[in-house]
């Protein structure tokens, strides 16, 4: 695909860039190569591969998921400037 100066215009208007006219045929040039590369990307064959999140494998370290209320209710609330009924006490700020 091939990005004219029309179209590298219209895109760095929508990102909120200036680009100066006798910069556009650059830009559409770089916006051309940015797609040619995509394209490119997309003829790469990813079936049954896996996704991937680092480059070398690694297992992050896991704990049980259980759902406790920490019994530090008291603690928590000693450093609250106001607290009632067992929460945070805070200014009304809806007028």
């Amino acid at each position: 695909m091939s990005i004219d100066k029309d179209t590298a215009r219209r895109v760095a208007h929508l990102a909120r860039i200036r680009v100066e006219e006798d910069q556009l045929e650059n830009l559409a040039g770089e916006l051309s190569g940015i797609l040619g590369f995509m394209e490119q990307l997309n003829e790469v064959d990813v079936d049954g591969v896996e996704p991937m999140t680092s480059v070398s494998p690694m297992d992050l370290k896991r704990r049980d998921d259980v759902v406790t209320d920490g019994n530090m209710q008291t603690q928590i609330l000693s450093n609250a400037p106001d607290s009632r009924e067992g929460f945070f006490a805070v200014p009304k700020v809806v007028e």
